[in-house]
């Protein structure tokens, strides 16, 4: 596991170039900060509209747009690095091949504590990314990540499949995962049916039954929960359920100040 200022982390996706929070004081006492999941080159992302609200939480469906490797190496992990912040790299991509690549150059990138791989993307295929929804496809690509990062401690995401977390997580620890990241959008639908996730208060009580699964069939293996996540009663929930930290996600679009807040109620002991 990597070594967090406190529990409570910005999840991949929701704290765009960092900029954005950090305009907010947003980013003042984070214990880490995850970055968009990066692809080796850069994506421009789906047709829009790429959100709708519901009741309880957030449709979405970005098609993950960015800049690529290159442009974020140059511009977007260095500012984020003299901003002091510990820094894990969300990763995604086409191929096996493709998520070793960009693990290898982030291997030599100053300032980045550890590549997150993330296996829980709604609809990969439908997006052009490699589709991971078995359990030995995420272990191949954890593996190949893990050979490439030398001695970067590398998280995998694993989907919020109740009858299938606790194998996932199994998998993606024997190839080298250092902890699992379990949460993350559940499939959905945009109100015009294109495939998309949801996020948001709707996906917690789920989010956090898998966490608990996890830690029941490997308790040895440090677990942070992430999932509609947005009070400090939220992200004790999880805590007590034996998750090492928490990522806050979705909540930030809303209110960008939520992980900040929340990681000083958590410094300030039980309210």
């Amino acid at each position: 596991m990597i070594d967090l200022a406190n529990p409570v982390v910005v999840a991949a996706g929701c704290g765009g170039t960092g900029r954005e929070l950090d305009a907010l004081g947003a980013l003042d006492g984070i214990g880490a900060f995850t970055t968009r999941s990066l692809t080796l080159n850069a994506r421009t992302g789906g047709p829009v509209p790429r959100f709708a609200e519901t009741p309880s939480g957030l449709v979405h469906s970005t098609g993950l747009p960015g800049p690529g490797l290159e442009i974020f190496l140059a511009t977007e992990l260095p500012w984020l690095v003299a901003r002091g912040m510990r820094v894990v790299v969300s990763v995604t991509g086409a191929s096996v091949a493709e998520h070793a690549e960009v693990a290898r150059r982030l291997a030599q990138a100053p300032g980045v504590r550890g590549i997150e791989v993330d296996l829980a993307v709604p609809d990969a295929r439908a997006h052009g990314l490699l589709d991971v929804r078995e359990p030995f496809h995420a272990a191949n690509v954890v593996a190949a990540v893990v050979r490439e990062a030398q001695d970067l401690p590398v998280l995998a995401k694993v989907r919020s499949d109740v009858l299938r977390v606790a194998e996932s997580a199994r998998v993606v620890t024997d190839a080298g995962a250092v902890a699992v990241v379990v949460g993350g959008p559940q499939a959905a639908a945009l109100p015009d049916g294109r495939p998309a996730g949801l996020s948001g208060p709707a996906v917690l009580p789920l989010a956090l039954r898998c966490v608990t699964e996890v830690r029941a069939a490997l308790p040895g293996v440090p677990v942070v929960g992430c999932g509609g996540i947005t009070t400090t009663a939220d992200a004790r929930s999880f805590l007590d359920a034996g998750a090492v930290a928490v990522q806050v996600g979705a909540a930030l679009l809303h209110d960008p100040t939520t992980a900040a807040r929340i990681a000083a109620d958590l410094a300030g002991g039980p309210s």
